[in-house]
């Protein structure tokens, strides 16, 4: 089924009512989950947001074209109203955004309206838990520009449903040639949050992460990503692909390191908190 909706769901609001259903939710990876999807015809970009978002992410500004992971930003609130959802299993607080694979097909223009529909594909087993696997779609006259699968992880006890022998842990890659070293500083949640749209408290403020037990507030994955593409740089067409590992406590100092067409974010201890690949498409 799908739904077309006639304007931007409002995140704060679905970020509360899925923090009131979070602790009536019991996941499990075959659960029922809401099959509709959901569009929002017509976006068009609000090119002062766009150029805040590419300042905090380190992205050139003021380019008629969209920065890859940008698009993300426009169908996050129809994924967040569907996560948020009565029927949704999985509970909207704690959820852990553990990887995302984009791919564009074609360079989008800044100012062009387009198409943005998402919809849950699927609940996945995990070793730690449950994901939900989120497809988001942004078409231009009926062809799909952009794409992306997203995994969301709830924790819970999987109850020895893994009747598998236990997969011994893959050998760690060498890690790659570093690039260059970052500052973060303590804000770039907030700016982050202020250019997406995206203020889950645990990114905003030492004392709200520690509300979800962190000592202090975390990048938003999404930003991560995105400045390790800012650095790299990528193709018209192009597929990428990013693994969150760790979060990145806010401020920190951090190594990029690339090599080819694989990148990675590594804290001073080298712990990885990002590592993911980008490649042009063939054309």
């Amino acid at each position: 089924m799908t739904t077309v909706l006639t304007g931007a769901p409002s995140l704060p609001a679905l970020l509360a009512r899925g923090a009131v259903l979070s602790a009536f939710k019991r996941p499990r990876p075959d659960a029922e989950f809401p099959r509709t999807r959901l569009v929002l015809p017509g976006v068009r970009v609000d090119l002062a947001r766009l150029a805040a978002y590419e300042r905090v992410c380190g992205f050139a500004t003021g380019d008629d074209a969209l920065p890859l992971p940008y698009p993300h930003v426009l169908g996050f609130p129809l994924a967040m109203r569907l996560m948020s959802e009565r029927a949704f299993p999985l509970p909207l607080l704690g959820l852990v955004h553990t990887s995302i694979e984009v791919t564009r097909h074609t360079a989008m223009p800044a100012t062009g309206a387009y198409d943005v529909g998402v919809h849950v594909d699927r609940l996945a087993a995990h070793r730690r838990g449950t994901e939900a696997v989120v497809v988001t779609e942004v078409r231009s006259g009926g062809d799909v520009v952009w794409e992306s699968t997203s995994r969301y992880l709830a924790r819970h006890r999987t109850h020895g449903t893994d009747t598998a022998a236990p997969t011994p842990p893959a050998e760690e890659p060498k890690p790659l040639p570093q690039v260059a070293e970052w500052r973060i500083a303590g804000d770039v949640g907030r700016r982050y949050g202020a250019a997406s749209g995206d203020r889950n408290p645990i990114h905003l403020h030492p004392l709200t992460a520690r509300l979800f037990g962190f000592p202090r507030a975390i990048a938003h994955g999404m930003w991560t990503v995105a400045r390790c593409l800012a650095a790299h740089g990528t193709a018209d067409a192009v597929r990428a692909r990013a693994d969150f590992r760790a979060p990145v406590l806010l401020p920190a100092t951090v190594t990029y390191a690339a090599e080819g067409g694989r990148f990675e974010l590594r804290g001073g201890d080298d712990r990885v908190h990002v590592r993911g690949e980008v490649y042009p498409l063939a054309s």
